[in-house]
């Protein structure tokens, strides 16, 4: 009588591999999704170890009468206060502020999402959507800064009604968000111009902007970037910048003092990009210039990004420290396009300054997410005669026959035409609690 217990045996194998089966379509996938992300951070395509100097761009660090200042601090506006601009529970950006408030309250954000498996696959992700700024309502939730350029550029920032009928604003046919400077063909002091800053301020946050057009040209200096109050104290965190006709993005930090770069390896770093200037972030010590990285590629900035329809842009900030990442139109990750990031799947980011170095929760806190086109001033001013970066291989001066940049933009409408920015969007996330 063996084979009653056999099948009795047999039994508890079939219901042992069922069992089994069951938890394996649970555990597997995350196990590989645990692998995959893994793979994905320590198999990065990393760019040569450059170390590229200034030169010319930098003033000594002694020196502070005469310094070039890569930083742009300024009014900032609290969460809700509606300073100059109305509260922005009043407009209709898609700001949602109970997770945006959570993540400010929470020190470091941490991902507890989790997901169970179903027959269709479900793309999930631990950042979640809290500000939105996208076609007729792009402009809503934005403060309009109107004081004078802290960067002593020649401009005079204009509100959004004074922008608007005099050509400077508008979102286009195609619902995109537009930024311009005054073209008046001669000037005799500043031009006018937009600079915008968020309502809402953000520690640890998911910074993605969408653009097609970014302003570049002699004389001309653009910036997207995050700040916080009491300059450098809270940080500042340049997503895009350059100056003139530079092709190539700097991405930089200015910090307290204490904030370093490990090293300047790019491999070490993890990034695409090529450190320049120091591994000291910090703005007292470096003669504001703190840590910038420099991309690898001509189409990450000006006429080259331009040319190419633009791209998307993410900034990355939480417990690991702070990334920028640029995706060139035609590569984008389909995780944006779909609202569901997955940072950790993105690859070799353009720039990273990592926690272990550069605590982002000491040394950045409050900060908002601004726009600005500013003309000439402490960099674009400085460096009107120098050459040697990518793009600026002859200089401004060289380029226009004029000896200074302010004479060059005060006579020269026509050349602020490609001064704008055309954005199709910008949306912030945070990580869910």
């Amino acid at each position: 009588m063996i084979f009653p217990k056999l099948h009795t045996h047999y039994a508890w194998v079939i219901l042992l591999l069922v069992d089994l089966s069951f938890a394996t379509q649970r555990l597997v996938p995350r196990v590989v999704q645990a692998i995959h992300q893994g793979a994905a951070r320590h198999t990065h395509s990393f760019a040569r170890d450059l170390r590229v100097a200034f030169g010319g761009v930098l003033a000594s660090r002694a020196d502070t009468s005469h310094h070039v200042v890569y930083c742009k601090p300024g009014k900032q506006v609290t969460f809700g206060s509606g300073d100059g601009g109305g509260n922005p529970s009043n407009g209709n950006s898609t700001s949602i502020s109970t997770l945006g408030t959570a993540s400010r309250t929470s020190g470091r954000p941490t991902s507890t999402v989790s997901s169970k498996p179903t027959s269709t696959t479900v793309a999930v992700s631990p950042w979640k959507l809290v500000d939105s700024h996208k076609g007729s309502n792009f402009f809503d939730g934005w403060d309009f800064f109107t004081g004078a350029d802290p960067t002593e550029g020649i401009v005079d920032y204009v509100d959004q009604n004074a922008a608007r009928s005099s050509g400077l604003l508008e979102v286009n046919s195609n619902g995109n968000a537009v930024m311009r400077v005054e073209t008046s063909s001669v000037v005799p002091g500043n031009r006018k111009s937009v600079r915008i800053t968020t309502h809402s301020q953000f520690n640890g946050a998911l910074f993605i902007m969408d653009s097609v057009h970014m302003p570049t040209g002699c004389g001309i200096w653009p910036a997207f970037w995050t700040n916080g109050p009491n300059w450098p104290l809270s940080g500042e965190i340049d997503i895009i910048e350059g100056v003139h006709d530079y092709t190539n993005n700097q991405a930089t930090i200015h910090t307290d003092v204490g904030c370093t770069l490990a090293s300047s390896s790019a491999n070490t770093l993890a990034i695409s990009g090529n450190v320049i200037g120091g591994t000291d972030c910090a703005a007292l010590t470096t003669g504001n210039q703190g840590c910038g990285i420099r991309a690898a590629t001509s189409d990450s900035f000006g006429a080259g990004f331009n040319a190419n329809d633009g791209g998307i842009y993410a900034m990355k900030w939480d417990s690991t420290g702070v990334a920028v990442y640029f995706f060139p139109r035609g590569t984008e990750p389909p995780d944006i396009a779909a609202g569901v990031p997955q940072p950790d799947n993105w690859g070799a980011a353009q720039a990273r300054w990592p926690a272990a170095s550069c605590d982002p929760f000491k040394f950045f806190n409050d900060h908002h997410a601004i726009f600005d086109t500013t003309l000439c001033g402490q960099w674009a001013g400085a460096v009107w005669s120098s050459s040697g970066i990518p793009g600026q291989e002859q200089s401004c001066a060289q380029r226009t026959g004029f000896s200074t940049c302010e004479a060059f933009v005060r006579a020269n409408g026509a050349a602020m035409n490609e001064a704008y920015w055309e954005i199709k969007a910008v949306t912030i996330y945070q990580l869910s609690k």
